[in-house]
């Protein structure tokens, strides 16, 4: 690999991306590799201001649409702008937040990394012709998922253990997601990356202003560049890689270095889990699987 990620990414002319949260980190970079290689991209983000900011950094067709992929009556106003798309890269991310619930009365981790992202992709399916990629994280190495307790009300909120639930969430939906679509008969996959270690302002909004200054200073001692950490992102949107494939850095326990397919957890792998996240995610979300 050399220093500029782009060198690396399949040129993409013709071809349209949805990456949500783009305005900043590896979604950000991810955009600006995939504009940099022709694609057409779509910056899916919560704050206009911010992700017009980041469509000026970028060469290359860009346009910015409002997301707030926390709230479900966002993802279903955003679906309805989207035409034809080749992929969607589901990025858009929270850490360690305070306990709190999204308009829709759901905890905000396990809406915003897993909810939102599954309602869009669903959404979304009978519009795809090539993949969904799946941003996950080493934290779902620790996580439990209680699918009677979503909401923490009989558990003690522990905002790191909420987030690595979600995440958890987040690789049990791409095993899922590929085994419907391998059911349904679609020539349609689902892969999943891990940044790994990487130097990103997902630590801002701890409410803790320790964290949230060991988070924001500390990565940048020890994690990657945002590009490098964007790399297994743009492999597994890229790559003509099979459904199901996982990638993240192939170093340090898979906190640095360069793209690879990396494993996942026991829990990870349960498909009676996979399945019973499936059914309570249409269930809070109300829309279900498309094809």
């Amino acid at each position: 690999m050399t220093a500029a990620p782009w060198r690396e990414v399949p040129r993409q002319d013709g071809r349209r991306f949805v990456v949500t949260g783009a305005s900043a980190g590896i979604g950000l970079e991810t955009a600006k590799a995939l504009a940099e290689r022709g694609a057409h991209v779509v910056l899916a983000v919560r704050d206009l201001a911010r992700g017009r900011a980041a469509a000026e950094q970028m060469r290359g067709e860009v346009e910015v649409g409002l997301l707030d992929v926390a709230d479900l009556s966002s993802v279903r106003a955003f679906a309805e702008t989207v035409e034809s798309v080749d992929v969607l890269v589901n990025n858009a991310g929270a850490l360690a937040l305070p306990r709190g619930s999204s308009p829709d009365g759901v905890e905000l981790h396990f809406a915003t990394n897993h909810l939102g992202h599954f309602a869009l992709a669903n959404l979304l399916l009978p519009r795809l012709t090539d993949r969904v990629v799946v941003v996950g994280s080493p934290s779902h190495r620790h996580g439990d998922l209680d699918l009677d307790d979503l909401d923490w009300t009989r558990r003690t909120y522990r905002p790191y253990a909420a987030y690595a639930a979600s995440k958890l969430a987040n690789l049990l939906f791409l095993a899922e997601l590929q085994r419907r679509l391998t059911a349904a008969g679609s020539t349609l996959r689902a892969t999943g990356a891990h940044p790994g270690s990487t130097a990103t302002g997902i630590t801002g909004s701890t409410g803790s202003p320790l964290k949230t200054f060991v988070g924001r200073h500390g990565i940048k001692l020890v994690g990657m560049k945002p590009w490098q950490g964007a790399l297994p992102t743009l492999y597994a949107a890229t790559m003509d890689v099979p459904g199901n494939t996982y990638v993240g850095p192939h170093r340090l326990h898979e906190m640095n270095g360069w793209p690879t397919g990396v494993g996942r957890s026991q829990r990870a792998l349960d498909p009676d889990l996979a399945k019973a996240l499936w059914v309570e995610s249409e269930r809070l979300s109300g829309i279900t699987f498309a094809l």
